[in-house]
């Protein structure tokens, strides 16, 4: 899947000593790729869900006595979530002292412009960079990802979207925040600093229905807050069958709130077996099996700044260690 840029280079350059840089026009279709490790790179910035441009734009490094430009230099690529120009190279010596003189010629000549000059070993670095190498803090291999589902800016800009509506929602009040452990951390912690309204913060811990008494949900951490005539958004991370939330719901509805309402991450709708309303909503998930962003499996992944999908064969063949925490079916 391409993920093609919104905001294109020309928005973000001006126009340099010798001119401004030339839009380059590429027909329909597939970008015309002139080298492998192009194609490659492509393929990595789609897999992590990075918005990018090809060669969008060619900047003039000298001119002749008429004016007309007679070196110009095109960068590989355009991130602009990240704002920067990529020139990918080879590891031959003679092109790559080449290519820098063009990138110092370009820096002279645009001081605003970042741009970085990448070889193909040094891929995964450039990533790194921008939180992607958080992947091998917990020891997953990329080829355990099945695929992304929300890149880091796709979560930055949809929690800020919650925050927005949550804040004009609440005008005129002040709010409790309520989050159910663990999932939600990261996500609480996000929505709290998008939110602009006066706010509180508190948690619950829910211990999960035991196989041999599955009626059975209850509190291990309870409210330490008086929610009686306060209005009160409950925080979860991912909404499946709706037991343990109507549960919660029920019991938190019987200290006579002013207001409650449910904000999750994500939407499990075909799981649904309880119809839990759910005021705000991030994003639908797919029935299947996510890590990332807060939410584990065996406690790790939490950390990762994306939102992924796990190959099957990754926990399937993860039995050594301690018994694995089974996430609560919300």
């Amino acid at each position: 899947m391409s993920m093609s840029a919104r905001i294109t280079a020309s928005a973000v350059v001006g126009a340099g000593p010798l001119g401004p840089p030339v839009r380059n026009i590429h027909p329909p279709g597939p970008p015309p790729f002139a080298h492998s490790a192009e194609v490659e790179f492509a393929a990595l910035l789609d897999f992590y869900r990075i918005r990018w441009e090809y060669e969008p734009l060619s900047f003039p490094l000298q001119l002749a006595a008429d004016g007309r430009p007679v070196q110009m230099f095109t960068p590989d690529f355009f991130l602009p979530e990240q704002d920067l120009f990529v020139e990918l190279t080879t590891m031959k010596q003679s092109l790559i002292t080449k290519k820098h003189g063009k990138i110092r010629r370009l820096k002279e000549l645009h001081p605003e412009v970042n741009v970085v000059l990448v070889t193909r070993r040094d891929f995964h670095e450039i990533f790194s960079q921008f939180g992607y190498g958080a992947v091998e803090i917990t020891a997953l291999p990329e080829s355990d990802i099945e695929r992304i589902l929300y890149s880091p800016n796709e979560i930055s800009t949809r929690v800020s979207e919650l925050g927005s509506e949550i804040s004009t929602d609440y005008a005129d009040r002040s709010l409790i925040l309520v989050r159910i452990l663990k999932g939600v951390t990261f996500f609480m912690a996000d929505l709290a600093r998008a939110i602009t309204r006066p706010l509180a913060l508190d948690y619950l811990a829910v211990a999960p229905p035991h196989p041999k008494q599955p009626e059975r949900v209850r509190f291990i951490k309870d409210l330490d807050i008086e929610i009686r005539g306060r209005h009160v958004l409950l925080i979860e991370d991912i909404v499946t069958t709706g037991l343990s939330l109507d549960f919660v719901l029920g019991r938190l509805r019987e200290r006579a709130p002013a207001s409650l309402e449910v904000c999750a991450l994500f939407d499990k709708r075909d799981r649904r077996l309880v119809d839990v309303p759910a005021c705000y909503i991030g994003f639908p998930s797919p029935n299947v099996f996510v890590v990332g962003y807060g939410l584990d499996f065996r406690e790790l992944y939490r950390n990762l700044p994306f939102v992924c999908v796990l190959r099957p064969e990754a926990y399937a063949r993860d039995t050594s260690g301690p018994e694995p925490y089974i996430r609560p079916e919300p």
